[in-house]
């Protein structure tokens, strides 16, 4: 989930004033306050939103102005409209050192009662900073949510959560189905040659079969790697298997990741992508205004395909493999914790609770996002339909690769996957460099406990 929350530096410097202005209720972000009793089953104590005490909650985000920042608004007019003893004020700090912020602000005693935070190994990375939920959070609301294992010790379905999640992301790809038609594209591809069977004919349409770039989202000009990662590892191993990636037990430039990757490599040659994989910034735009006939993304965009394209785009599995891939990168990407050095830690496990609530789904829903909650629908079409890929075809949900191997690894994959795809470096090398990373980790980071 490292992924879209990466933005140009430039885009953080007017975040907060963006922010600020998106409340529903007249005031700023920093000034949301409440209005009715609570209906949410949250438990209630000493501090709490349901005690009807005062309180006033500090929430940092790193949100800026996407999806998600919406969201988190939406939750808080929410859940302050039913508690008007509470004031949540909203913080958008920088994407760039967000941690280093909030690092920070833990030794100075000047932080926030709840911040957002990445799941999977981040959250582990800064457990210090957290308040475990289990004892905090009632049972019930803890038992609704979907993807908490992902920010527990080890990742344990038992152990105690450091964070609530607040939606459940998806890497996907999303098609335009009209795009597909005019190609003579009968059937979504599910196999590396169906991919570049279909290809061939959008191209010959006169389309741009997969556009590639930064999309508008990355601190560098070049385009994430991950998205594509996680559906060629996918394409490899199992879901309990990734683990080995971890552990070293599957080495990153062992000779079935090697021919793995080349094969990944391949569609430039094959005329699968746009030829500046690296640098087009406007790539987006280039399937929104069906100029491409798919591309690689995630839930955060799905509002925004729908809202330009309607019912002519879709979402698929990217089907890089040489079978048909049985799973589909469903997880929790991110959500809200509650920091060691809140005073108010019963009013903001109250907030936390609130997510799990009908309420708390509807507000999530309406930002465009999937509410991280089982059994959870979604009134977007689109969102609804990935929903569909593990609860009606069967796929087996992963989490996103770059949230459970070694942040060293990623970083070292930030620098060489993306010349891979644009044909400057081979597989080979770059797995090469991937698999050093992995070996000059510390021993306890290597090993067979996520850390």
């Amino acid at each position: 989930m490292r992924k879209r929350q990466l933005w140009a530096a430039a885009a953080a410097a007017v975040v907060a004033v963006t922010v600020a202005a998106c409340s529903s209720s007249g005031q700023t972000a920093d000034q949301s306050s409440a209005s009715s009793p609570s209906t949410s089953g949250a438990a209630t104590g000493s501090g709490s939103g349901g005690s009807g005490e005062k309180v006033t909650l500090t929430l940092w985000h790193n949100y800026g102005t996407e999806q998600n920042a919406v969201a988190t608004q939406n939750l808080v007019d929410a859940y302050t409209k039913e508690h008007p003893n509470v004031t949540i004020n909203l913080v958008s700090q920088p994407a760039e050192n967000y941690f280093s912020l909030l690092k920070a602000s833990a030794i100075s005693g000047s932080g926030p009662d709840i911040a957002v935070m990445w799941t999977g190994l981040f959250t582990l990375k800064y457990k210090n900073l957290l308040t475990p939920l289990k004892g905090l959070v009632p049972d019930d609301a803890l038992a609704k949510m979907d993807g908490l294992r992902w920010t527990t010790d080890n990742f344990d379905p038992n152990g105690n959560p450091y964070v609530m999640p607040l939606e459940t992301q998806f890497y996907i790809g999303f098609y335009n189905k009209e795009a597909f038609s005019k190609a003579g594209v009968s059937a979504v591809p599910t196999t590396w040659d169906e991919l570049f069977n279909a290809c061939t004919k959008l191209k010959t349409a006169g389309y741009t079969p997969i556009v590639y770039g930064n999309g508008g989202q990355s601190l560098g000009a070049e385009f994430y790697p991950w998205y594509d990662t996680s559906y060629v590892e996918i394409g490899q191993l199992s879901v309990d298997d990734w683990r080995n990636l971890y552990d070293g037990k599957t080495a990153w430039n062992s000779p079935g990741q090697v021919a793995a990757f080349q094969k990944w490599a391949s569609m430039k040659d094959k005329g699968c992508t746009n030829p500046d994989v690296l640098t087009k910034t406007d790539n987006v735009n280039d399937f929104l205004n069906g100029k491409a006939a798919m591309i690689i993304d995630g839930t955060w965009d799905t509002q925004k395909f729908t809202d330009a394209l309607g019912d002519k785009v879709a979402a698929f599995v990217p089907p890089f493999s040489d079978s048909p891939i049985k799973g589909v990168v469903q997880y929790a990407g991110d959500g809200f914790g509650i920091t060691q050095s809140s005073k108010h830690k019963q009013a903001a496990a109250d907030f936390l609770a609130f997510i799990a609530s009908d309420a708390g789904m509807k507000a999530v829903d309406s930002a465009g996002l999937i509410p991280d909650v089982k059994g959870a629908s979604t009134s977007n079409p689109v969102n609804q339909q990935m929903l569909q890929f593990v609860s009606k075809d069967g796929m087996t949900p992963y989490p996103m690769i770059d949230n459970v191997i070694q942040g060293d690894v990623v970083d070292v994959g930030n620098k060489v996957l993306p010349p891979v795809l644009g044909g400057s470096t081979d597989a080979a090398t770059a797995l090469g460099q991937m698999n050093d990373a992995w070996q000059h980790l510390a021993e306890d980071q290597r090993s067979g406990q996520y850390k």
